[in-house]
């Protein structure tokens, strides 16, 4: 299996905010938003469109995290960027990639939700056209006088991906 060399921008709310809310429209990430990385490997196979199913497993706020999602991923590199979006919804985020093995992926990516910081890591184990992982989610609410964090939740989700495409698709 061939594996690409690329360089990552990162930035972020893509995920998360799908499994939030299972919105179907998200805000694009503003340029102040924007991680630096590095060069990383990341496997071929990462890319391509996925439905993707999230189940809850833990959280310390039921009422803020869905229990069960279904979302659609369409994930590509397009100019050493990888890009996460959902084509039914429109919504679109570049993702930081963490660390990268031949079958695995890791990233974490920040974002803003009106007055909150939502941080996604997750953590995916591919196998041809399926993958497995966990997505950790932490949304701290934040002051709008001091800018502190006055209020964090926390949820696990389990994630399983079945492969739809091979490549992106709009």
């Amino acid at each position: 299996m061939k594996i690409k060399k690329i360089k990552i921008i990162g930035a972020i709310l893509i995920i998360g905010l799908m499994l939030f809310f299972g919105i179907t429209k998200i805000s694009n990430a503003s340029e102040d938003n924007v991680l630096r990385g590095y060069i990383q490997t990341v496997p071929e196979n990462f890319y391509g469109s996925w439905r993707v199913k999230a189940i809850r497993i833990e959280t310390d706020s039921t009422e803020t995290f869905k229990e069960k999602t279904v979302d659609l991923w369409n994930i590509s590199l397009v100019n050493n960027v990888i890009k996460l979006c959902n084509p039914f919804s429109g919504a679109e985020a570049e993702i930081s990639i963490n660390k990268a093995t031949e079958n695995s992926v890791e990233f974490i990516k920040t974002g803003k939700y009106n007055n909150k910081n939502l941080t996604d890591k997750v953590n995916i184990v591919i196998d041809k056209d399926t993958f497995e992982g966990i997505d950790v989610l932490r949304l701290d609410t934040v002051s709008d006088v001091d800018g502190s964090i006055i209020k964090t939740v926390t949820a696990k989700y389990e994630l399983k991906g079945d492969r739809l495409s091979g490549q992106s698709v709009k």
